[in-house]
């Protein structure tokens, strides 16, 4: 946004959605008011759904104590009914002092117990925690560390729980090859084997997502304590954190994050690729309807058999957060809402079905610093309000 003088006037260029430019002509009083309005803006007001029957609610800040920096967030819902909430925090996103936080909201209450930290390596950073509540009673605990200064270094760690996160094991890695990463939900195959969505992040730009930059999977049967992998998924430009769901015991469908860079570009959409051998080999990234800033998303599919992707809906910035809802299993999305907008950014959604049937939403905004969470039925999104 940029101001300039028009004789005894005074006018606004407004860069809008999609690069539309808007002149506002506003006398001084009115410009001196615009200014006080995005001075309050600029300190991030509560975070609101544009539906106000869904309740959006703040659940750690940049006062909660770990640092004031608090990014991605999972979430999953343990075997006795918790809620259990897996995050990185620190002094910043390349800072050496990260680690992974978890805390923990009892069943039937509304105060979360924690955080506190769940994962540390000296010396490096953590980041993208995926916490999951798997069969058998064990919780798992996916996160990244970084060995370098960029993403580039990192590599899967992966801890385990028998007592819903009470005590962990110590660390393991999943592999050694640079670059992997993880950032959203496992699946549950057939034949307990569960099937985790990963990435391989090339390049030392932390500006520009490299375009072999490529979505991966491992899968890792419960019986024989082995992981296998996939083949990469490439695309034109790139594509990263894939968030993939089982539309039969073969077919799996997964939307992935672009590549390229962080500038709006004219054909920068979501991902998607599939995979007809239960996550063996998937083919070839292709591109969606959906527009896409470089942002995650997250693909849900409901017991209904409807599939939910939380997404920013904007080929600029990561606002608003909006979804949209498929009834035919992915062919046609017809529905679509805008869950948040703002002046903030909206990103990294992370949703679960709750064993009630209804969703459980966590996102962050405020520069990185807060996480927020949402619970509500999909009947608040098809008999939609404002």
């Amino acid at each position: 946004m940029n101001c300039f003088g028009l004789s005894k006037h005074l006018a606004l260029l407004w860069v809008g959605k999609f690069g539309k430019l808007y002149i506002i002509e506003v006398g001084i009083l009115g410009m001196l008011l615009f200014f006080v309005g995005m001075s309050y803006a600029g300190g991030f007001p509560e975070v609101r759904c544009v539906n106000p029957e869904i309740v959006i609610t703040k659940v750690f800040g940049e006062e909660t104590p770990g640092g004031k920096y608090k990014h991605p967030a999972s979430i999953t819902e343990l075997d006795n009914g918790d809620l259990y909430l897996a995050y990185y925090g620190g002094s910043g996103e390349y800072e050496d002092d990260t680690k992974v936080f978890g805390a923990r909201l009892p069943k039937g209450g509304d105060k979360w117990v924690g955080p506190f930290p769940i994962a540390d390596t000296p010396w490096r950073g953590e980041g993208n925690p995926v916490v999951w509540q798997g069969p058998e009673g064990i919780l798992w605990l996916f996160y990244v560390v970084r060995y370098g200064e960029t993403w580039c270094t990192s590599r899967i760690h992966f801890k385990i729980s028998r007592d819903g996160g009470k005590e962990w094991s110590d660390s393991a890695v999943l592999t050694f090859e640079p670059g992997m990463m993880v950032r959203c939900k496992p699946l549950l195959l057939p034949g307990n084997r569960i099937l985790l969505p990963a990435y391989r992040e090339t390049g030392d730009d932390p500006e520009f997502t490299a375009p072999d930059t490529s979505s991966v999977f491992f899968i890792f049967d419960m019986a024989t304590k082995k992981w296998e992998q996939s083949n990469y998924v490439r695309s034109r430009i790139g594509n990263l954190q894939p968030s993939v769901v089982a539309l039969s015991d073969t077919h799996l469908l997964a939307y992935c994050r672009r590549g390229g860079g962080y500038d709006p570009i004219p054909d920068g959409f979501i991902v998607k690729t599939e995979s007809f051998d239960g996550g063996k080999t998937w083919t070839e990234g292709t591109d969606t309807e959906f527009v896409n800033p470089n942002s995650a998303v997250d693909l849900l599919l409901l017991r209904n058999g409807h599939l939910l992707l939380f997404f920013n809906d904007n080929p600029a910035d990561r606002n608003p957060l909006s979804v949209a809802i498929s009834t035919d299993r992915g062919k046609t999305w017809n529905i679509k809402r805008d869950l948040v907008r703002g002046n903030d950014s909206y990103a990294y959604p992370y949703a679960i079905e709750l064993k009630d049937g209804r969703i459980a939403l966590v996102f962050t905004s405020h520069e990185r610093t807060q996480i927020n969470l949402a619970i509500f039925d999909e009947d608040k999104l098809l008999n939609w309000k404002e």
